[in-house]
């Protein structure tokens, strides 16, 4: 019989109120308020706080507090990667953001997602499906990525887009849902 924390891992259906994994949340909550006020820090300093939590952070990687995600050891963010104030990376499974990755303010990458059938979504369950970004990746501020999207290399999203399905290496996409620009 598997844990809860390893069917979550496992992108299957989960209880979040499970004890193992609310005693996961509960570093990661203690870690972001260390975080989140280090604002004042060098970006190096944070660099460090940062690979406290985290699964993978690539030298060069810069993430501006306040920074929000649930557990941390789920993501990981490759060389010279930049987030702006205020990201939120629900982190159920892997959060991956390749190398030269660039993200505005107040974006919000979700791997968490809930079950349609409304039966098996009132008994609490819930799953994850992972997100990858690509390398050289811009995402506008305010942007939503949703879950099991993966973003190919150079692509562009713009500010405010919903991304709801796969974008292709190279391209952009705006609007909600987005959509490629022509």
């Amino acid at each position: 019989m598997r844990t809860e924390k390893e069917k979550m891992l496992a992108g299957e259906l989960y209880h979040a109120g499970d004890p193992e994994i609310q005693a996961d949340q509960a570093i990661a909550k203690a870690w972001m308020v260390h975080y989140n006020g280090s604002l004042a820090a060098s970006a190096a300093e944070r660099r460090e706080l940062l690979r406290e939590l985290l699964s993978e952070v690539g030298d060069g990687a810069v993430i501006r507090p306040p920074f929000h995600c649930d557990f941390g050891y789920n993501i990981k963010i490759g060389t010279d990667v930049f987030l702006n104030f205020n990201c939120v990376i629900l982190d159920v499974v892997a959060v991956t953001i390749g190398p030269g990755t660039q993200i505005g303010p107040a974006v919000q990458i979700y791997s968490a997602d809930h079950p349609r059938d409304p039966a098996i979504r009132k008994t609490g369950a819930e799953f994850g499906r992972p997100v990858s970004i690509g390398k050289n990746v811009w995402i506008g501020g305010g942007a939503i990525i949703l879950p099991g999207v993966t973003v190919g290399d150079d692509a562009v999203i713009g500010a405010g887009a919903v991304v709801t399905r796969d974008v292709p290496q190279g391209i952009t996409v705006v609007g909600n849902p987005a959509r490629e620009r022509k």
